[in-house]
């Protein structure tokens, strides 16, 4: 049986997810998010640092997110990076 592959959300239906789920975001957390919110992709760059980058400063900040919604988008957000 062959794998299907999964092509990956907008990022603008991502963001959607996480600003209807996590209230209040934790505010070193929504720096970095609101830094990806609007990009189209995560080649864009933000200031000196590419939205990939501000993906993954978000993950770090991002732990006092919890739930089912908090644990399967954080999982695609590191799929969406290249993180394990």
């Amino acid at each position: 049986m062959a794998k299907e592959k999964i092509t990956p959300r907008p990022l603008s239906e991502i963001t959607r997810e996480i600003r209807k789920d996590w209230k209040p975001m934790y505010r070193p957390a929504e720096a970095h998010f609101e830094a990806f919110e609007y990009a189209d992709n995560i080649n864009q760059m933000y200031g000196y640092d590419s939205v990939e980058s501000e993906i993954r400063y978000f993950l770090g900040n991002a732990q006092t997110w919890k739930g089912d919604v908090a644990r399967r988008i954080k999982l695609e957000l590191k799929a969406l990076v290249g993180l394990k």
